[in-house]
């Protein structure tokens, strides 16, 4: 039982990490290397709500509005004119998220920050005690899960965002603002990066680099989503699992480069990925 929990908590995690990711790689067709820095942000939130005595809970919201709107400003004056290349704007968001990390090492030092936790304590699970946390972190990926889904499939804005990515050109000639669809996505992709910020505070040390080592993770498995987001739910479920089975069984040390070595093997054999399918 804790083997099976340990899994999908673990596949929850590096999908509320790797979601917000896709989101700007489906539809902008562009690795958004500050992701790691939007990460970070989140993070620090959490850091200055507790400082100012919210409740931990408000730093969810506040992660989420400040992420979409650091987001925007990034898309509308770095990334923007950088979408006829591609290459350029990769080389742009990685100098960006360079900038944010050490803005944030001004602001806050470059020593390991403590954030109040969301929940403590621990949970019976069918007579086994379990983090409290990390279920909550199950619980948030079902949920963040849900409602990207649903945005996508329900609403004019996934319509939208669904036009640009089969034939931007087209959606472009029949009136659709592809500028504003792409300012919108890029704002949600940096506000769910910024709400996995907070939500990873519990699991990891909140420093001015955090962002980088859970960045590589989750390039690796959109890359292997190849902008599907149920290849991308699938590919966190069989990574995480790998990743937890590596650590308990053979070594931590390989388990932490499970994802990015599996990724590279399957991209190998198959360059679409799971999507392939």
């Amino acid at each position: 039982m804790l083997l099976l929990l340990d899994i999908l908590t673990t596949a929850a995690i590096l999908f509320v990490v790797a979601i917000g990711l896709l989101a700007v790689f489906g539809v902008l067709k562009i690795i958004n290397f500050a992701h790691g820095a939007w990460l970070t942000i989140g993070a620090y939130c959490a850091v200055v709500a507790g400082k100012l005595g919210l409740n931990p809970w408000a730093a969810l919201p506040l992660a989420f509005a400040v992420g979409a709107a650091l987001g925007g400003l990034a898309e509308l004056f770095i990334i923007r004119p950088l979408y006829r290349r591609p290459l350029d704007a990769i080389l742009a968001t990685w100098g960006l998220g360079i900038v944010v990390g050490q803005l944030i090492t001004l602001a806050f030092g470059r020593d390991v920050q403590l954030t109040p936790n969301l929940v403590s304590g621990t949970v019976e699970v069918l007579g086994t005690g379990y983090s409290a946390y990390r279920l909550v972190a199950l619980l948030a990926a079902l949920v963040i899960g849900t409602g990207f889904a649903l945005v996508i499939e329900r609403t004019r804005l996934g319509l939208s965002a669904r036009a640009v990515i089969m034939n931007e050109t087209l959606a472009r000639s029949l009136g659709l603002d592809t500028a504003r669809v792409r300012l919108v996505v890029f704002m949600i992709g940096a506000g769910l990066a910024a709400l996995a910020g907070v939500l990873l505070t519990p699991l990891t040390s909140v420093d001015p680099t955090m962002g980088v080592g859970w960045l590589i993770g989750a390039f690796m498995l959109v890359m292997v989503a190849d902008a599907s987001f149920l290849a991308l739910a699938a590919a966190c479920l069989v990574f995480g699992a790998a990743q937890v089975l590596v650590s308990t069984f053979v070594s931590p040390v390989l388990g932490s480069i499970a994802v990015a070595v599996l990724a590279a093997l399957v991209l190998r054999i198959s360059p679409k990925g799971f999507s392939r399918a």
